[in-house]
């Protein structure tokens, strides 16, 4: 710490502001006169601050705990005068992490029984999660949208595929506003009521061209064999789900062998929330019906990830409140293995 007697507010503009300046001056010279060493974050997940902060989330508040009394009201209230609101009641019934649960964010309109249950249900869509998410779609697309636009350009065939789709909205979205009909799209989701929901809307658009499927996206083998190999590749949404690294590596793995080389990959993270705590002493899942406690991701830990799966982050954009990020990264092209002469001679 250095403290410059005399000064009073705005240290750089001071009468003697060259003193600062000049400390500030050899401190970044110093800091920029050695190569940056970031460190290592793919085991983030058994070992750091954003684990403890999961741990912390997932404990039993104390029992005399004025926090755990109440999240107990708040849970009770939505379970009751909260059914009123369509959305509500629907992440009661299938998750509040679902796919149904993001699509019917994505149309943003209120529903319920009664005023009073729109009433609920508008305050519910525009908390800050779901303002977030709604900012997520735009940004989605438009990273989209920038894909297709880019993998045209390189004269290559568009072939999408997103692992984890849901209904697939945000993407049959896009799609549709497109002028090209020979784009060839594969949504799959684990979900059959998601898969359905995404066919009957792909036909509700026209688009031929898509192919609503149930799969698993941590299933590295199934990901291998996507047909027809897609040239882009999105991840939306999935990834924050889940507090382990391991699934995520072998999902990016399969994404790796799956995608054709300079291949584009989508891929969203959570590097904050407003609501953590909320979210995890009061929601549920779509998994078991537990609660939905959420580990976060750096976006450097998110970042390596992807860059150990063999991909060139490309261009990130943000949402307003800091929440969400979307990130298109290019699959780096194979190295080319020449045999020496010798070796080549040998095998012939």
């Amino acid at each position: 710490m250095h403290v410059f007697p005399g000064f009073l507010h705005d240290t750089f503009n001071e009468r003697d502001n060259h003193l600062p300046i000049a400390m500030a001056r050899q401190f970044i010279r110093d800091a920029f006169a050695y190569p940056a060493r970031p460190p290592c974050l793919l085991s983030a997940d058994r070992d750091g601050p954003t684990y403890r902060e999961y741990q912390a989330l997932a404990a039993p508040l104390p029992r005399w705990s004025p926090r755990r009394f109440g999240y107990a009201v708040t849970r009770a209230l939505l379970a009751t005068i909260g059914r009123l609101s369509d959305g509500v009641r629907l992440g009661w019934r299938r998750g509040f992490d679902s796919g149904a649960m993001l699509d019917y964010v994505y149309r943003d309109r209120a529903a319920g029984f009664t005023p009073l249950g729109r009433l609920i249900d508008r305050a519910y869509l525009d908390s800050p999660g779901w303002r977030g998410i709604r900012s997520r779609r735009r940004q989605l697309q438009s990273l989209l949208s920038r894909a297709i636009m880019t993998v045209g350009i390189e004269g290559r065939p568009v072939r999408i595929a997103d692992i984890a789709a849901g209904p697939g909205r945000y993407v049959l979205e896009v799609l549709a506003r497109r002028p090209e009909r020979d784009i060839v799209a594969v949504l799959a989701d684990r979900d059959a009521g998601n898969v359905e929901a995404g066919r009957r809307l792909a036909r509700e658009l026209d688009l031929d061209g898509v192919r609503c499927v149930q799969g698993d996206a941590f299933d590295a083998e199934q990901l291998c064999r996507l047909s027809p190999r897609p040239t882009i590749a999105i991840v939306s949404g999935l990834y924050e789900l889940f507090p382990d690294n391991a699934p995520v590596e072998a999902s990016l793995a399969g994404l790796t062998e799956a995608l054709e080389d300079g291949g584009y990959l989508i891929y969203t993270n959570q590097p904050w929330h407003p609501q953590l705590d909320f979210i995890a002493r009061v929601l549920t899942n779509h998994r078991d019906g537990g609660r939905w406690v959420m580990r976060r991701r750096s976006q450097a830990e998110m970042d390596q990830l992807v860059a150990a799966a063999g991909f060139d982050k490309v261009d990130m954009t943000v949402d307003e409140g800091g929440i969400f990020t979307v990130s298109l990264a290019r699959k780096r092209p194979r190295p080319v293995v020449v045999l020496p002469t010798s070796l080549s001679a040998a095998a012939v």
